[in-house]
């Protein structure tokens, strides 16, 4: 009977955080303003309301507060006047600092601060949909109590804030130098990057899958957004092919659900190139990770 209720639980949960995407692609269109379209959103509605992250949700006000914050100061950062790699770098610093004041480890976050630079949001329409978005995941979370029995505080560990930014300054610096600065930043990666680090244990099995299955989303999702022309068409079938290749996979990645919504705000010329460029992003960085881990470990 248990089995059953659990089973009738997480369907109902999965169509619930379906819905939730799905209206906010809908929304989108309906105010013909894709600004308003927040990949991470999806995966974080399926981390919280059917994954039921403990470290999502284990404090449920910061749901609001951590993405919302970083959401203006990515904005902010935009709107200086310096290069893509410099507001890139800046941000990634920003972002590290906002977490450890708000000693919060939420690491889509770092998708909220980064987007406004990647997709050069100049108008406030992506904050307050931010905003509106995360508090809805927030009454989520307390309207149904799925942070019950969690504990409150655990330790966060600082050092991979610093870890972090070294290795994306790394990547920064190598694109920038073979002059492909717009792979400096892709937020569903550099989110799965941020929680590898975090890992008790990482090894190359772990790195093969999350880059494989990061990879594969990254192309359907182009593939689908030229062959269909209704987003809201492509986002549903985005969602339950993605429910399908983590299944297969045998992992639970809720970036997954972020990276197909991606080719809806980047432009044409950059959704062309996100497969391979997820490929190589995920090779590099994840490669990167490993090495650090093991060494860690030594």
């Amino acid at each position: 009977m248990n089995t059953v209720v659990s089973k009738n639980v997480t369907i109902i949960s999965y169509v619930v955080a379906m819905t939730f995407i799905i209206t906010m692609i809908t929304t989108s269109v309906i105010l013909n303003n894709h600004q308003i379209i927040l990949p991470e959103l999806a995966a974080m509605a399926i981390a919280m309301w059917v994954y039921r992250e403990a470290g999502w949700i284990r404090q449920p006000l910061k749901i609001l507060i951590a993405p919302s914050l970083t959401a203006v100061i990515g904005f902010m950062v935009n709107l200086l006047p310096i290069s893509y790699v410099g507001k890139v770098g800046i941000t990634i610093v920003l972002l590290m600092l906002l977490l450890r004041l708000i000693r919060s480890n939420l690491a889509p976050s770092i998708a909220t601060g980064l987007l406004p630079v990647v997709i050069d949001i100049s108008g406030l329409a992506f904050v307050i949909s931010t905003i509106i978005l995360t508090f809805t995941l927030m009454l989520g979370v307390l309207i149904f109590r799925l942070n019950d029995g969690l504990e409150k505080k655990v330790k966060v560990q600082y050092k991979y804030m610093l870890i972090f930014v070294v290795l994306n300054f790394i990547w920064i610096a190598l694109v920038w130098a073979v002059g492909y600065p717009q792979l400096a930043a892709i937020p569903p990666i550099l989110v799965v990057v941020y929680e590898s680090l975090q890992m008790p244990k990482y090894n190359g099995k772990v790195a093969f899958k999350q880059g494989l299955v990061l990879t594969v989303s990254a192309t359907v999702g182009t593939l689908l957004y030229f062959a269909v022309d209704s987003i809201i068409l492509v986002t549903l079938i985005d969602m339950i092919l993605m429910y399908f290749l983590l299944r297969i996979v045998g992992v639970r990645i809720p970036a997954v659900y972020a990276f197909p919504l991606l080719p809806f705000i980047f432009p044409d010329r950059i959704v062309a190139m996100l497969p391979l460029g997820s490929l190589i992003t995920c090779v590099f960085l994840f490669g990167l990770v490993l090495v650090y881990k093991n060494l860690e470990v030594r």
